[in-house]
């Protein structure tokens, strides 16, 4: 058959030509949603919330660097802090992540990062180290905000910051690991 012959085949039968229509119409549609990701970038520019109220240096146990702004006031303290790895050439990040206490609130902070973006990616906080984590124990900080930038997700009251070792970024479409940041005290 030749592509006259084709041709003439889906003009003579509209149902056939409908059909491949929109067959083409949906693997464009899941091409989009699959490919599409690694060429989107997002930005977002948030800067850390002011603080409402001042708390002591300690927090779950681990001691924390206090900084002090020119009218007295404490301004935020950095409790843990890591970078972010490199999984393989499509998932990887860069930059670092801070666990920030501002006052009586805690933040996990992404600083002037950059990550490979893919679909439905998430943020958890993990009980192990090395972008290994479960759902099962790690703490759901939400969506991620942004692929490029700096953003913040706030941190329960209850939670044990100290018994957290990483901050991991995952794709739950996939089941894939996009990057993670193991934390060390300071």
């Amino acid at each position: 058959m030749t592509v006259i012959g084709i041709g003439r085949s889906f003009i003579a039968h509209p149902a056939r030509l409908a059909g491949a229509l929109f067959t083409l119409a949906a693997l464009s549609v899941i091409a989009w949603y699959l490919g599409s990701p690694l060429f989107v970038r997002t930005y977002r520019s948030e800067p850390l919330p002011p603080a409402a109220a001042v708390t002591p240096a300690t927090t779950g146990g681990t001691q924390a660097t206090a900084v002090t702004t020119a009218g007295g006031q404490e301004g935020p303290r950095v409790v843990a802090s890591g970078e972010l790895g490199y999984v393989d050439s499509l998932h990887n990040g860069k930059g670092p992540v801070r666990i920030v206490e501002v006052g009586a609130q805690r933040f996990v902070r992404f600083e002037d990062v950059a990550l490979t973006n893919a679909p439905d990616v998430h943020v958890y906080l993990s009980l192990e180290t090395g972008g290994r984590w479960s759902e099962a124990t790690s703490l759901y900080l939400g969506p991620l905000k942004a692929t490029n930038g700096s953003f913040n997700y706030e941190l329960p009251p209850t939670a044990d910051v100290g018994s957290y070792q990483s901050v991991v970024v995952w794709c739950r479409a996939f089941r894939v690991l996009i990057t993670w940041a193991d934390l060390r005290a300071t």
